[in-house]
C-alpha cells in the first residue's frame, strides 16, 4: 500500500471507531488493528492521536459540506426548497443505523475543554455551516437573522435526534423551518 492508501485506511478506521465508541475509549493499538497497519506505520503517518483526531474532523467537515451541498443542489432552483433540503439531509442521516449525533458536537463534548485545536476545528465547522445557511437565506431574500435561526434549528435537531434516538426529529425541524421561512418572507 502506498502512503495515501494507508492514510485513508487509518482515517476510515479512526472515524468509525471514534464515532461509535468515543475518542478517549479508542487506543492506538485498537486503531492499528482496525486499520490493518503496523503500529510503526501508524505513527509514521500520524505523530500522535491528536493528529489523527484532527485529520478525522477535517475529513468529516469535507464529507458534511459535500453531503449538504449535494442535497441542496438536488432540490432544484427554489431557495426555500434548497434550505428545506438541509432537513431532508438530516432525516436521511438520522435514519441510518450508525447515527450517533454530530461528530463535532461529540468531539467538543469529549475533548473541547482540553484540546484547543479540537475546539477550534469544531467552532470553524459550525461557523462554516452558519455561513452556508446564511448564503441560502440571502438568495431567498429573507432577513439575515433567519440564517442563524435555521442553522441553530438544524444543530438542535442533531442533538435531539442523538439523545432521543428518534429520527422523526428531522421532520419536526423541517416543519419548523418552513414556518420560519414563511414568517420571514411576509
Amino acid at each position: 500500500m502506498n502512503d495515501e492508501e494507508v492514510r485513508e485506511r487509518i482515517l476510515v478506521a479512526a472515524d468509525s471507531l471514534y464515532y461509535s465508541k468515543g475518542y478517549a475509549a479508542v487506543g492506538m493499538d485498537e486503531l492499528r488493528t482496525a486499520a490493518g497497519v503496523s503500529l510503526r506505520r501508524l505513527y509514521g503517518m500520524f505523530k500522535s492521536k491528536d493528529d489523527i483526531v484532527t485529520a478525522v474532523l477535517q475529513r468529516k467537515h469535507g464529507e458534511w459540506e459535500a453531503g449538504i451541498a449535494g442535497q441542496v443542489s438536488a432540490a432544484g432552483e427554489d431557495p426555500a426548497q434548497q434550505i428545506l433540503a438541509i432537513y431532508d439531509f438530516l432525516d436521511a442521516w438520522f435514519c441510518t443505523d450508525t447515527f450517533r449525533g454530530c461528530a463535532f458536537i461529540n468531539a467538543f463534548g469529549e475533548l473541547g475543554g482540553t484540546h484547543p485545536e479540537v475546539a477550534t476545528l469544531v467552532r470553524e465547522h459550525k461557523e462554516s455551516f452558519q455561513r452556508y445557511v446564511g448564503g441560502l437565506v440571502q438568495q431567498l431574500g429573507a432577513p439575515e437573522s433567519l440564517g442563524a435561526q435555521l442553522a441553530i434549528l438544524a444543530e438542535g435537531a442533531q442533538s435531539t435526534a442523538a439523545i432521543s434516538g428518534d429520527p422523526a426529529v428531522a421532520s419536526v425541524a423541517r416543519s419548523a423551518a418552513e414556518v420560519l421561512i414563511n414568517a420571514a418572507l411576509r
